[in-house]
């Protein structure tokens, strides 16, 4: 795309084009699926007879901001992202419960609906991890692998005042013009180059999304009242999956102490990864690096399940 140096201020991309653009630059299209009272926006790519992704975005994201790693999954695996409830395009009613439970109940609604639930892959980042933690745990025999990107949960090794308090995410919402630069200097160590004209779109619909970021962020706080740091390793030591943790080393969000402790808590979970020079958002700051680490992890675990699934003596 150029931009011309006598760019004036009635200049303007159809961002929207642009979404739809990336999308089916990563192998991926949208549907939509009306499921109760909830009328989910999805991306989905990739062969429907390979076995099944599940990708789950954190607080502020959607469904776009899994693209760039998507690019590289749709090509080996059937991808489905999801905006979450109180996120993206997804629909829901004005006083929707958007507590971490009530969104794995909801979760697990759709992917029944979809029929991907056998052999599931799932990944969550930041939130999106606390909420793939909880799916694992409480589906633990239908769901095949677990990758986690500087998830969020109650940690004893967490330093930072965000989950100690999530109430302190609040000061990451972009509510007004010039919060957006501000918020990604906080959450990533070099944010990617945007260009300002597609910046301005983005910071918008983030302003626009900010009422129910808000909401989202409040109903999380009641986290911190379902579970202590001791219930909350209880419930990781559930999950039965292999599992993947990858984290930023320069993370202000999550710090990076946590991968291990979730590494300890979790029984199949390998040594974590973690990339220097990459902050709270691995997905955006480090796409490929995300990618082919998730990649090589699944290969392994494809591998795994076809030897445990072929008969004695074979």
């Amino acid at each position: 795309m150029h931009f011309s140096h006598a760019a004036t201020p009635t200049e303007y991309v159809n961002y929207q084009k642009v979404q739809l653009e990336e999308r089916a630059w990563a192998g991926l299209h949208t549907n939509s699926v009306r499921i109760g009272d909830i009328v989910w926006s999805y991306s989905e790519g990739g062969a429907k007879n390979k076995p099944t992704i599940v990708l789950i975005h954190g607080i502020g994201g959607n469904k776009d901001t899994w693209n760039d790693v998507a690019r590289e999954l749709t090509q080996h695996y059937h991808v489905i992202i999801p905006d979450l409830p109180g996120s993206g395009s997804t629909q829901v009613s004005k006083n929707f419960d958007l507590s971490l439970n009530h969104l794995n109940e909801q979760l697990r609604r759709f992917i029944e609906t979809l029929n991907i639930q056998n052999n599931l892959n799932i990944a969550g980042h930041s939130v999106g991890g606390s909420v793939a933690l909880m799916y694992a745990s409480k589906y633990n025999f239908d769901t095949q692998s677990v990758f986690l990107i500087s998830s969020g949960g109650l940690f004893k090794n967490n330093q930072t005042s965000y989950l100690n308090n999530p109430i302190y995410l609040k000061q990451l919402l972009v509510t007004k013009p010039g919060d957006l630069d501000f918020v990604l200097k906080k959450v990533m160590y070099r944010p990617p180059f945007v260009p300002s004209i597609i910046k301005k779109q983005q910071e918008q619909l983030l302003i626009e999304k900010s009422l129910e970021t808000s909401q989202l962020i409040t109903q999380l706080t009641e986290l911190n009242k379902e579970f202590n740091i001791n219930s909350y390793a209880a419930m990781l030591k559930n999950i039965e999956a292999p599992t993947l943790i990858l984290w930023g080393k320069q993370d202000q969000i999550v710090n990076v102490e946590v991968a291990q402790e979730l590494k300890s808590n979790i029984k199949r979970a390998q040594d974590p990864i973690i990339l220097n020079n990459v902050g709270h958002v691995p997905i955006l700051e480090a796409p490929e690096k995300v990618a082919q680490s998730y990649l090589a992890f699944l290969n392994t675990v494809q591998l795994q399940q076809n030897m445990t699934s072929k008969p004695n003596g074979l």
